[in-house]
């Protein structure tokens, strides 16, 4: 159980910032946001890229990391606009 929140973390943490890093130009949220954005992501990610039926076969997952620094960036522009701040 502990693992799994702090596997949670870390993997959040890294797609968070991917999706910052998508986006141009400075982003105003801190750390502890960007990782609960990219833990968002990675839970939407997770759910439907296995009802379309991926499976990794070992190794890194490489199309859920992609996929979900990209709903990362949207959502970060969503939390930005809504937050009413410079995104």
């Amino acid at each position: 159980m502990v693992s799994t929140i702090i596997g949670a973390i870390i993997v959040g943490a890294i797609i968070g910032a991917l999706g910052r890093l998508i986006l141009p130009g400075k982003q105003n949220i801190s750390i502890v946001v960007t990782i609960l954005i990219g833990i968002v992501a990675n839970v939407i990610v997770t759910f439907v890229v296995r009802q379309l039926g991926y499976s990794n076969n070992g190794g890194i997952a490489w199309i859920p990391l992609i996929l979900g620094a990209i709903v990362a960036a949207i959502i970060i522009v969503l939390y930005g606009r809504m937050s009413h701040k410079s995104v």
